[in-house]
């Protein structure tokens, strides 16, 4: 993948979709990656750092 290739988000992206990750981390959701964290936040913000959340976000015009 190049690094053109890569979506950059907002923060207010990036703060809905790690939110969103992180409620259903809390709600018993199957982690994505290997941790040693607790803490659902936490969690969803290293899977979104690694690029393994699959959410898509759709920009309106």
């Amino acid at each position: 993948m190049k690094s053109e290739d890569v979506e950059t988000f907002t923060r207010y992206e990036k703060a809905r979709i790690v939110g969103a990750r992180s409620l259903q981390i809390s709600m018993g959701a199957p982690l994505l990656i290997n941790t040693d964290a607790i803490d659902p936040l936490e969690i969803a913000d290293e899977e979104f750092r690694k690029q393994k959340i699959p959410i898509t976000v759709k920009r309106m015009q």
